[in-house]
């Protein structure tokens, strides 16, 4: 994502500075839509490890979250997703709903990116607007997240695993976030997210047909 919207970023960074007031008002929404879910991340983090990390939960969330997507792209035509604002216009308004709606995202098996990007589309974004508020929204939130992780349980990891492994990691999860990111960017400009709504009904059906069939 870095490298993806690496001017965006200069921009937001300029801002920060008051050296380009467009990119302060990106930067500033999107702070503001992060600070719902870590917030409330922090505040939930032991009920949601103790009650929704279970197979049923997760395969709940797949099956409504699909269900959500195919009948929101079913109501929404390509062009009128077009003619949305840009990204410079972002109101603190649209970033604190897209925020709140981030915070769906907390219950395991529920999309990130597709949740804040259909709610960034409802606010009155545009399709690219959206999808760029998605991904820095998304470096925030998961950058956040690693160094929370990192500092908590950063020692356990490195004595476990040491620091080879957790490295290689880094590096092909990086790799794998740039081609999916350029792939669903090119897939987007012509496609509706009814696809990813379907795929996740798809996958719902599946694991609960294997988990009731004792399978797994």
């Amino acid at each position: 994502m870095v490298l993806l919207y690496h001017r965006r970023l200069r921009s937001m960074a300029e801002g920060i500075l008051g050296r380009d007031p467009h990119g302060r008002q990106v930067a500033i929404g999107v702070l503001i839509a992060f600070l719902p879910a870590a917030v409330l991340g922090v505040g939930l983090e032991h009920p949601i490890r103790d009650h929704l990390l279970g197979v049923w939960p997760v395969i709940i969330a797949w099956l409504i979250g699909g269900s959500l997507l195919v009948g929101f792209s079913s109501r929404r035509r390509l062009e009128e997703e077009r003619r949305g604002r840009v990204l410079d216009t972002i109101t603190i308004r649209q970033a604190l709903i897209v925020g709140a709606a981030q915070c769906l995202a907390l219950w395991p098996g529920t999309s990130r990116s597709l949740v804040t990007i259909i709610a960034a589309l409802a606010v009155g974004l545009s399709l690219s607007a959206a999808i760029e508020f998605s991904f820095l929204l998304g470096l925030l939130t998961l950058g956040a997240g690693t160094i929370y992780e990192g500092l908590k349980n950063g020692g356990e990891v490195i004595s476990t695993f040491g620091v080879l492994a957790p490295l290689v990691g880094l590096v092909v999860a990086f790799v794998s976030a740039v081609v999916a990111i350029r792939w669903m960017v090119t897939y987007l400009e012509h496609h509706s997210l009814a696809i990813f709504g379907w795929y996740r009904i798809g996958i719902a059906a599946v694991t609960a047909g294997l988990v009731l069939t004792s399978v797994i």
